[in-house]
């Protein structure tokens, strides 16, 4: 197990936590600046602070690796490259969506042919979605959709499928079908994204802190409505 800080800034807000062997030891958040670059470094300086006084070694940072605001990405990224450099630390990262999947799949009960599709909200009726299995392997890669009632047909018709995210809300209205299922208020947040990190910690999947881009909203391409399979 090991000391992980986690920073995430990807859309609306940001949070950063502490996790010390899966237990989450530091969480705070701000979701009312909209001054990333101040909030942000502010909440680091005191998760930092608490790592110190408690006498615990970091072993790495993880951030929210998108897909997500440009802005927010790059103010993430960048303190999370700070404090590697600054303390000698790997680097982790968390795709935003798989991020958003993590709350229900450890607060809910959900079948075991269930799948999740997390939305990050776009203009007009387009979202950035994938769609994973319960065990977070991907079914559908993450690109851009311009939902219709027809969008996601391909998995309803086989599978129950819970939508959650930001995008998610804009959508009820949209997607009909009776194995569609909404989940509110479902945030990417850093107290959630122990799980992925430690995995990724394990498994010695580091980034390169110098050459590490995270995914942006921009680098993908919209798909039009369609019956997706």
């Amino acid at each position: 197990m090991s000391v992980i800080l986690h920073i995430e800034s990807a859309t609306e807000g940001c949070s950063v936590a502490v996790s010390d062997e899966g237990q989450l030891v530091f969480n705070k958040e701000d979701h009312t600046s909209h001054n990333n670059a101040v909030s942000l470094g502010v909440l680091v300086d005191e998760a930092l602070a608490l790592v110190d006084s408690r006498g615990l070694k970091l072993d790495a940072v993880a951030v929210s690796e998108g897909p997500g605001s440009y802005t927010g990405l790059r103010i993430g990224v960048s303190m999370a490259k700070g404090v590697c450099y600054g303390r000698g630390l790997e680097l982790l990262s968390v795709s935003t969506l798989k991020l958003l999947c993590v709350r229900p799949l450890l607060t809910m009960e959900l079948p075991d042919d269930a799948l999740l599709c997390p939305m990050i909200d776009a203009r007009r009726m387009e979202v950035y979605s994938a769609v994973y299995d319960r065990a977070l392997k991907p079914v559908r890669e993450i690109r851009a959709d311009i939902v219709g009632p027809e969008t996601y047909s391909g998995f309803l018709d086989e599978h129950p499928v819970w939508f959650m995210g930001n995008g998610a809300a804009k959508c009820k209205g949209c997607i009909t079908h009776p194995n569609a299922h909404f989940i509110d208020d479902v945030n990417p947040e850093a107290r959630w994204m122990f799980p992925l990190a430690e995995q990724s910690f394990n498994a010695g999947e580091f980034r390169d802190v110098a050459y590490f881009e995270p995914y942006y909203l921009k680098d993908f391409i919209a798909v039009k409505p369609k019956k997706l399979v």
